[in-house]
């Protein structure tokens, strides 16, 4: 500790003042002296000290009110008692209420310089420790944002190559060219409108965007079938849920994506497929989704059917209120004007991904 430390003396004493600062005057210690309790009150909380140096008792006060108000405004400033009661009973209530040390007077010049320098050596070590914290405090946040920025990345690189299936799934059906997309979009509008974290509005939008991923196992020829499905075709076709959640089940950042793949198909009333699930078992995000999907499909052209208006899907989606879709979806879903579905139709359109929609709104 550097010589140069600044310590205040408080003694009501005149002479004990003058010797206490002259002996560590004499060893280039900075010292400024206070004759009570509210004269050092107010150097303390006008300059700053190393060390503050104290008689135990005095007219204006004790010890124990000086320390208490250190404690609150000054914690890292050491406190070293000088008392003449020969009681260690003091000595230990002052350094129990936050002293560093205490010396009984009378004492030797050496006793006092060496209580002094090792109660600076004390808050020299505290600076350095709160200087390393502060150090390591400053490496952990960085490394920290380092890592988030890792994950970030890859995610985006995770999205990137769900974006190339969606287009690959595209390519092998080309009736719903653009489907993805677009359901994915009305998804997350959908899910915000109904209050979910962007934790989990991230881990819909997957199972949104991968919902047919199964369709990649069925053959072209019922895939792309022009006509009719004969009844084996259509169970044939129902298993695109299944294979679905089996291929993305494997893939760990898609775990909880594959259980809306899985249920997509579910209807509200247990009418559904590939679980016959009905109400609340129904994952959340896949009660959400299969309106998006609905609303897709509504107004969208179809070679059996051209496309019909939003007024139009809205009607049919407020008919199935509760058979297959659930109520309280539903009711957030006509609480969304039409402008925004047909917003987000142009918009998915001009080819923005639907992940940077979720980012972006």
């Amino acid at each position: 500790m550097g010589t140069s430390a600044r310590i205040l003396i408080i003694d009501e004493e005149p002479h004990v003042r003058a010797m206490l600062g002259a002996t560590l005057d004499r060893q280039n210690f900075v010292t400024v002296l206070a004759g009570s309790h509210g004269e050092a009150f107010e150097l303390i909380d006008q300059q700053h000290f190393d060390l503050v140096l104290t008689d135990m008792v005095m007219r204006d006060g004790n010890g124990i009110a000086l320390l208490d108000h250190l404690r609150i405004d000054h914690p890292h400033t050491p406190v070293v008692m000088v008392t003449a009661i020969q009681d260690v009973r003091v000595a230990i209530s002052a350094m129990r209420n936050g002293a560093y040390d205490y010396l009984l007077k009378p004492f030797e010049r050496d006793q006092l310089l060496n209580t002094v320098r090792s109660a600076l050596e004390h808050r020299q070590t505290q600076r350095e420790n709160e200087s390393y914290q502060q150090s390591l405090e400053q490496i952990v946040q960085a490394r920290t944002e380092l890592l988030r920025q890792a994950i970030l990345d890859l995610e985006r690189s995770y999205d990137i190559t769900l974006e190339a299936l969606g287009d690959a799934l595209d390519l092998k059906d080309s009736e719903t060219e653009g489907h993805s997309k677009r359901v994915t979009a009305y998804t997350i509008a959908l899910a915000r409108a109904f209050g979910l974290s962007s934790e989990m509005i991230k881990v819909i939008a997957r199972g949104a965007f991968l919902h047919d991923i199964g369709k990649m196992a069925i053959p072209d020829e019922i895939l792309r079938k022009p006509g009719k499905l004969t009844a084996q075709e259509q169970e044939l076709m129902r298993e695109h849920c299944e294979r679905g959640y089996k291929i993305l089940r494997k893939i760990p950042f898609l775990h909880e994506a594959a259980e809306i793949v899985y249920s997509h198909q579910e209807h509200f009333d247990g009418k559904g497929y590939p679980r016959g699930l009905s109400g609340n078992a129904i994952p959340i995000g896949a009660r959400i989704f299969s309106i998006a999907d609905a609303l897709d499909a509504i107004t969208s052209d179809r070679p059996y059917r051209g496309a019909k208006s939003f007024d139009a899907a809205r009607l049919e989606i407020l008919r199935c209120s509760g058979t297959q879709f659930d109520p309280l979806v539903v009711d957030e879903f006509l609480k969304i004007p039409n402008e925004l579905w047909i917003e987000l139709r142009l918009e998915i359109s001009g080819q923005p991904t639907p992940f940077q929609t979720m980012e972006t709104a």
